[in-house]
Formats: structure tokens, sequence, C-alpha cells
């Protein structure tokens, strides 16, 4: 036999070897199931008997109506994972069912579930079925979606240089989406409807409560995998169009006078005005909080040549170094927009020119981009 035809063969058993392992079953020695109980010691009558204590007994009364040995399944429990945000299981529960609280005001939650499956099912590529019965027809008035899916096909090839198909599986799913009243909270259930599995032995149509549960659990938490994608897409969209929307713009104040208008409502405004003054050089020297008003000393900040190496320079506001005065007010009666004037230390305002010149540092610096 030459080298390598041995090395293949050993390559060969080796495979052949580790194949033949179940991760899902016992192994070992059982024949503890076996073993007979031995009988009790006997005392005559004329003796006292000792104490019995069966604290410690081991019993051969085996229930042989369940797994027993290696045919005992010692695979970890499935559990549902609630990794999107404001979602919970309920305490105790082993069925596939998770509830959705609601995360975002301005989407209906419901619907947002049903995107969040839909989109799941189209990645599998796997066509569904809305099977749902109207709130109004029947007797319920709770408002629930079932979609029923088509196959999920999974297959285990074995062989090297020839392979063939060792194990085919087939799942079929319903998905139950059930929204509470009021709307701010969604159960959504999994259910295996349909399974088909063909192997070595032939095909069959029935599964292990064991392999059903995992199934359901599998798929729940895919779905909620799917639905914390889904908030985390619709929460960058909410930070691009914040970042991108214009809170600041020149107009005039309620005299008429050259001002900035904040898209912020007044309480909000000065209490952040703080944070704007110490990143562009404004140190806070009195304030008139009645009136609004921020009395101000500025100094324009220099930039070294290592913040223009590291990228560390903050833009700078083209002001004179002086004493300056801020005044809030609100511009409107909604109470969501306040106007800022900026004076001179002789309480002049700043001309419009001026305001224009320093509007994109101011502009950045209002919006409170970047800042926390």
């Amino acid at each position: 036999m030459s080298r390598q035809l041995f090395y293949f063969s050993v390559l060969s058993l080796t495979l052949s070897a580790c194949s033949g392992v179940d991760s899902k079953r016992a192994q070992g020695d059982f024949d503890y199931a076996k073993k007979v109980e031995p009988k009790e010691i006997f005392v005559p009558e004329t003796l006292d008997k000792p104490k019995e204590k069966n604290q410690f007994l081991v019993t051969d009364k085996i229930s042989y109506q369940g797994p027993v040995g290696d045919k005992m399944d010692i695979r970890a429990p499935s559990l549902v994972l609630p990794l999107a945000a404001s979602s919970r299981v309920e305490t105790g529960s082993d069925q596939a069912l998770i509830w959705f609280d609601k995360v975002l005001e301005d989407r209906e939650l419901l619907t947002f579930i049903k995107k969040a499956l839909v989109d799941q099912l189209n990645s599998d590529k796997v066509a569904f079925t809305d099977v749902s019965v109207p709130a109004n027809q029947g007797k319920t008035t709770i408002q629930s979606i079932v979609v029923e899916s088509d196959w999920f096909h999974s297959e285990v090839e074995t062989g090297w240089l020839f392979t063939e198909i060792e194990l085919s599986t087939s799942l079929r799913f319903r998905y139950q989406l059930t929204a509470k009243p009021h709307g701010r909270s969604v159960s959504l259930a999994v259910t295996l409807i349909d399974y088909m599995k063909t192997d070595s032995e032939g095909g069959s149509k029935n599964i292990d409560p064991i392999d059903k549960q995992r199934a359901e659990m599998a798929m729940l938490n895919k779905l909620i995998a799917q639905v914390d994608y889904n908030y985390r897409l619709q929460q960058r969209e909410n930070r691009l169009m914040r970042a991108n929307q214009k809170l600041v713009k020149i107009a005039e104040n309620k005299v008429e006078e050259p001002a900035y208008a904040v898209e912020m409502a007044l309480d909000n405004l000065w209490s952040n005005m703080p944070v704007f003054f110490e990143k562009h050089g404004f140190t806070i020297t009195d304030l008139d909080e009645t009136n609004k008003i921020y009395f101000v000393d500025f100094i324009k900040p220099t930039i070294s040549l290592w913040d223009s190496i590291w990228g560390d320079d903050e833009s700078v506001i083209e002001l004179p170094d002086a004493t300056y005065q801020f005044v809030l007010a609100p511009l409107d009666d909604t109470g969501e927009k306040t106007s800022v004037s900026i004076y001179s230390s002789n309480g002049e305002p700043l001309e419009l020119a001026t305001l224009e010149h320093i509007f994109p540092v101011i502009e950045k610096g209002l919006s409170f981009r970047n800042f926390y």
C-alpha cells in the first residue's frame, strides 16, 4: 500500500469517526440504569431496627416514559433574547413570544414590527401570505396580524470529491402580531406549523418537541435582531435629518433689530448657552435671568500649530475682543422659537453685515451639533 493511500485511509476513518458523534445526545456508560436495588438488611424481631435516612437513596424505579441514557437530549435550553429597544419577555414562559413597547412616537408600532418581519422574510427570499382577519369581523376588537411563511429549506452535504445531501430540512412558520387597544405594546409570537425532514432513514413530518421549540426560538430571535436593526436605521435617519436641519437663521427680533432666530424653546436655549460660550471664547461676567440677558467678555481664541495638525481647532467667531450682551426673547406665540440679539457694550445691536459674516460659526454653535 502506498504512503498516500495509507494517509487517505486514516483521514477517511478520522472524518467518519467525527461525523458519528451526536452532540445532541448524552454519551458514556449508562449501566446505572440497569442496576438492581439491593435488598434491605433483615433485622430479627428481637433486635431494634436501625434508623433509615432516605435523603441520598438511589432507586431503580426509573420512569421510562421519558428519554433515558443515550436517548437524553443534553442541549442547553433555547431562550428568547430581548435585544431590541423596549422589548421584554414573559417570566417563566417557554413560548416563542416577545413584547415590544413603543419607542418611536412618530411611527405606529404594529406597522413598524410588521415591516421588520417582511424585511426579514424578503432577506431570506421566502414568500409569505397575510391571513389576518380584520378586527371588525368576528367578536374580537383586538388588532391582530397573522402571516404564514412559505418553506425555509436547509441541506447538509457530505463528501469530498463527490458530495451528496445527507440531511434536508424544510420548515414553515406562522407569525402573529397582536397590539393592545392603546397601540403602545405589540406581541410577536412564532409557531412552527409544517415540518419535513429527509435523511438516510427516509422522510418524516414529525419533529421532536425540543427541536420544535428551538426552531421557533431561533426564528423569533432572528426577527428581534431585524427589529433592532430597523430601529438603528431609523435613529440614524433622525440624526441625519436633525444634523441637516437649519435650526438657526438670520431674522429680526420683536423690535425689528437684526438677530438670530433659533428653533428652540427659550428656557432650553437659555440653559444651553453657557456651553456655547465656553466653546467659542466667551466668558460670562454677569447675567439677568429675569430678562434673559447674558453679559460676556470675548477674547478671540488662538489656534496653535498642533491644533491645526491634529484637527482639534474649533471655528473662530470673527469679532473684536470686547464686552457683549446676548439677549434672548420668545420670537412667536408657540414658544418653540427664540431670538438671540447681540449688543455691544454701549447697547447697540450688531449690524446685519456682522451677523451674516459670523453666521457659519454661530449657526453651528447654536444648533449644538457635536457638543454632546
